[in-house]
């Protein structure tokens, strides 16, 4: 079929038309890899290499097999009904739903949702007897995903000490009550057909005859126990193909498993590896970016990405003062290109954690600019910053219903639905508020004393909390009403917390813009105002044209005009936590060069010289990844001359000293023995930065740490 073949270039045509032999796709980012296999799928039915039947393709999201399934429908004069098309997760629920019985399960088995299951967990956990206070139910969640996602029932995890026998115990009897009633998990959605067809010899014959072809897309997401399910299909007469790119893995917070690739390589292709390198999205200067960037992990399995296209425009690099200038710069730069008649939902803004979004926000919404928060939240609107305001709002106003419910029994209380619904009954008979009513319930059962706890807590925290500054207040309340507790408990609390600590950094920012003169009710009162207006106003419409914002991992799969990427320093990108693991800073770069690779024609990177980070001033230093970036693709932007720069070209010079060490004249130097006034005695680490731009890393002795100063304004002195 010439027309099915028609615009493939040759690598992506050798991997459509590849004989009936296994082979490891290696697709760069913007090589079409979606196109390759929706067209191998087509090729391989018109030509008669295999019937639809013995079609089993596997994605990660709906929306990927969804495409798939569209642009086959537009390939083939009819669209197969037998093919096996879908998610992991899809594929075996189908399963287990045609051999229910010889899986142990219902015929109508139902699956527990996140939610769900936690709710089971819980309910197992009563059973037992356990403590939650010292077994925090989501972690026994976490838990018991993390064993079934690595193929680990209960009885083959390892169980070292107490704690960790009584996790195993919770999960044993948690899968025995899933047993019981009939329902699933999603890990045990694969986990279980895993091992139907690990055991059941027939069955597992059956498949890998009919499955003659298996394709994998997104290979480099895939965990362990995928992989071993995939393997699972491979008969002697079965072909195998992965598509995907190592150095788009950045999923191993997941359980993501890169070396599954180097192992599809042993187990399957050998050495028959197609590289698709050009690139069809961005410009040759972006490319030649992330190709540098990326060169510097090791064990990869190689490759450079080219276009056509021509170089482009250099990066463009910013260095701000603080991040309130950066995200100044960045409304500016916006304005500039809708004045060029570029449109909004062309031009995305990516950042390295949730919680920064709150000062790009604050200033979009400033400068009246409609933007959207891609794959998450905006920031007012996230569980825990409105959680957090509802107390904020009953300290200046307890007789607020809706702040009320919202906090009531949050963290729990032992106040349920029915004893809530009770409370709202009296107070709409005598025409008061929830709060009036609740002041004078009677400490008696369980629920009532739960009510007067929070009562009480309510009434303490207006006392102490609304004499302090605004961000003293903020920070009192998330501390002293559970919040922090709460989330430091949850598994993947650290995100919220974050976002909490951005809170206080509003707060602050608010209360040195506005003065200090108020009282600190009103103070609290005016921010509460504008924490409403933002989060209600500016809201970007469906179809209406709007900025894009996201977490670069929320921007994997996507492409954009003109890419922001905003906060560049050492400490939030490469992260803190990334620079203490061993392979943390291979993901890191990994993900740095998905960030890089969305950008189709214009490319911004950006960085603060100082920034509020949870919840303290720091002063920054350019990542690594910027100066990784070679020189001669890069250029500088100069606040000074911003506004004399012609629109279409801006005006720029080099970047020269992002990161460079100190001249031979300076006396810093790694090793060095220092004392500082304040810190004591310590050891320098690193420098960074010259001129009046110049920073050094101590590791103090004692309590204080590991510690950046800035020499303009640091009283170090260096020892014999």
């Amino acid at each position: 079929m010439p027309t099915l073949l028609e615009g493939l270039n040759p690598q992506q045509l050798a991997a459509v038309t590849l004989p009936a032999q296994s082979a490891l796709i290696l697709a760069g980012a913007g090589s079409g890899k979606t196109r390759v296999l929706t067209t191998r799928i087509a090729w391989l039915i018109a030509n008669g290499h295999v019937s639809p039947s013995g079609i089993f393709a596997v994605t990660f999201t709906n929306k990927a097999a969804k495409e798939m399934l569209a642009r086959l429908t537009g390939m083939l004069p009819a669209m197969p009904r037998d093919m096996w098309i879908g998610t992991f997760h899809g594929l075996a629920n189908r399963l287990l739903r045609t051999h229910h019985a010889a899986a142990g399960l219902p015929g109508l088995f139902q699956i527990l949702d996140s939610s769900d299951q936690l709710s089971a967990i819980k309910r197992t956990m009563k059973a037992l007897n356990v403590d939650t206070e010292r077994f925090d139910p989501r972690k026994v969640q976490a838990f018991i995903n993390q064993s079934k996602e690595n193929g680990l029932r209960a009885s083959q995890t390892e169980a070292w000490d107490p704690y960790q026998r009584k996790l195993t115990e919770i999960y044993a009897a948690y899968d025995e009550q899933c047993q019981r009633e009939g329902v699933v998990d999603f890990a045990e959605l694969l986990l279980r057909s895993h091992e139907l067809l690990s055991r059941n010899d027939s069955l597992r014959q059956h498949y890998q005859e009919r499955f003659r072809y298996v394709l994998i897309d997104e290979f480099q997401d895939t965990n362990r126990l995928q992989y071993r399910w995939l393997k699972l299909f491979a008969g002697p007469d079965t072909t195998l193909m992965a598509v995907g790119d190592d150095d788009q893995s950045i999923y191993a917070f997941r359980g993501a498993h890169t070396g599954n690739m180097q192992e599809f390589q042993r187990d399957f292709s050998g050495n028959h590896l197609i590289r698709l390198e050009q690139n069809y999205r961005s410009q040759g200067n972006i490319l030649d970016a992330a190709n540098a960037l990326i060169s510097r992990n090791p064990e990869r399995l190689g490759k450079e990405l080219w276009t056509d296209a021509g170089h482009g425009e250099p990066v463009m690099v910013f260095r701000a003062e603080d991040d309130r200038a950066e995200a100044s710069w960045l409304c500016q730069q916006v304005r500039r290109l809708q004045d060029d008649n570029h449109r909004l939902s062309d031009i995305a803004v990516l950042y390295r954690a949730n919680a920064q979004s709150r000062e790009l926000e604050h200033s979009l919404f400033a400068a009246g600019i409609p933007y959207r928060v891609y794959g998450g939240l905006r920031f007012f609107e996230r569980q825990e910053i409105k959680h957090a305001l509802a107390y904020l709002r009953l300290l200046v106003n307890p007789d607020d219903d809706n702040s009320l419910i919202r906090v009531i029994n949050f963290p729990a209380r032992g106040i349920g639905a029915r004893t809530l619904e009770q409370l709202t009954e009296t107070a709409l008979a005598g025409q008061v508020s929830l709060w009036q009513v609740c002041r004078q319930q009677p400490a008696g059962k369980s629920a009532e004393r739960g009510v007067a706890a929070f009562v009480n807590l309510i009434s303490r925290l207006r006392e102490e909390a609304l004499p302090l500054n605004l961000p003293e207040c903020i920070a009192h309340i998330l501390e002293h009403s559970g919040l922090n507790q709460f989330y430091r408990n949850e598994t993947d609390g650290q995100d919220r917390l974050d976002n909490l600590d951005e809170l206080v950094n509003a707060g602050r920012l608010f209360y040195q813009e506005t003065g200090m003169n108020a009282t600190s009710d009103q103070q609290l009162a005016e921010f509460l105002a504008l924490a409403s207006l933002e989060a209600g106003h500016h809201q970007a419409n469906a179809g209406e044209d709007a900025l894009q914002l996201m977490t670069i991992h929320a921007a994997k799969g996507l492409e954009f005009e003109t890419v922001f990427l905003t906060g560049l320093e050492e400490g939030l990108f490469p992260s803190e936590h990334a620079l203490s693991e061993e392979r943390g800073i291979e993901e890191e770069r990994r993900l740095m060069y998905v960030a890089i690779t969305r950008a189709r024609k214009r490319l911004y990177l950006s960085w603060a010289g100082k920034r509020m980070l949870h919840g303290r001033e720091r002063w920054g230093i350019a990542s690594r990844f910027l100066t990784e970036i070679p020189e001669e693709l890069r250029s500088e932007i100069r606040p000074a001359t911003q506004r004399s720069m012609p629109r279409a070209t801006p005006a720029t010079t080099p970047v020269t000293a992002l990161r460079a060490a100190p001249t031979p004249a300076a006396p810093w130097r790694s090793g060095m023995n220092v004392k500082h006034a304040k810190f004591g005695t310590g050891v320098i680490l690193d420098v960074a930065g010259m001129g009046n731009d110049l920073r050094v890393q101590v590791r103090f002795a004692g309590e204080h740490g590991t510690k950046w100063l800035a020499m303009a304004y640091a009283r170090l002195e260096a020892l014999a």
